[in-house]
């Protein structure tokens, strides 16, 4: 008898990465989590934790820890790769980022390693208001952002992972990349609106210069490289050249994406932008 099938989700007590695991080990898959605290311990920050990791698997879910345009990015995707391929992964599903060159480079750096590559570019996750760095402010009744009136597709973490699983689990993917985005446009203020019309409260949404969300994140201790990769992200992603839909979602699934104002609902129902609600 041959041994099932082992899928490595990296990042997989993360956002998407939970996510994945869910739905893959939800259909019978058998998971390995990739994470600093797992069985078998993975640390992007230190590669003698990937030989283990990789060892008896046969596809792998790639999301990169802080962001693929942090330096060292594509080297260290490239390293995994090329290690993944020797050791026997044949199946590299990469979480990429839209409309980032530093992305792009990671992405060519897996598709050199020869592997069965697959990339899923996704736009900002409707999670980021509800799990991420913007519940915080979203519970204080405002958020402020250098960002001005520049629409977004913000898609859902649920329909990344679904397709992500799906990828994974069946053929025909290989070489493809999919651009992720939900079904329309909204800006940042619609977006904060919709959580306020959903929530009963006044939410507001303030447009601040780079350099006074820079100040304000090192106030609060925010290390200064990551102040410096958030403000680059928001700053020079978000200036417009994602202000387009994307399809795949509806490519892999057959079905459309997830609208905001879904995950805004399902959200809002569990209390978690309701101020001094359990979590």
């Amino acid at each position: 008898m041959t041994s099932p099938a082992l899928t490595l989700v990296l990042g997989g007590t993360g956002k998407t990465g939970r996510r994945v695991v869910r739905r893959l080990t939800g259909g019978g898959h058998v998971v390995r989590i990739g994470s600093r605290t797992g069985g078998i311990p993975f640390d992007w920050n230190d590669s003698t934790t990937w030989q283990p990791a990789l060892t008896g698997v046969d596809a792998v879910y790639v999301s990169y820890q802080p962001d693929l345009a942090v330096p060292g990015a594509p080297e260290a995707i490239g390293a995994f790769a090329e290690l993944a391929v020797r050791t026997g992964a044949r199946r590299l599903v990469l979480l990429s980022g839209r409309g980032e060159p530093e992305a792009e480079a990671c992405e060519k750096a897996l598709a050199a390693s020869g592997a069965e590559w697959t990339v899923l570019r996704a736009s900002f996750f409707a999670q980021n208001f509800s799990e991420g760095d913007f519940l915080g402010p979203v519970l204080d009744g405002e958020l402020a952002l250098p960002v001005g009136d520049v629409e977004e597709p913000f898609v859902d973490a649920d329909d990344i992972a679904e397709v992500a699983a799906t990828v994974l689990a069946e053929g025909g993917h290989t070489g493809r990349t999919y651009d992720l985005t939900g079904p329309r446009l909204l800006t940042f203020a619609q977006a904060t609106a919709a959580i306020g019309a959903a929530t009963g409260r006044e939410i507001g949404y303030v447009t601040v210069p780079a350099e006074a969300y820079a100040a304000e994140l090192a106030a609060h201790g925010v290390p200064a490289a990551v102040t410096d990769l958030l403000t680059y992200l928001f700053t020079s992603v978000l200036d417009g050249r994602n202000a387009c839909l994307g399809d795949g979602v509806r490519q892999v699934l057959g079905r459309p994406a997830r609208d905001f104002t879904d995950h805004v609902a399902e959200a809002a129902a569990t209390g978690v932008w309701t101020p001094g609600a359990a979590s």
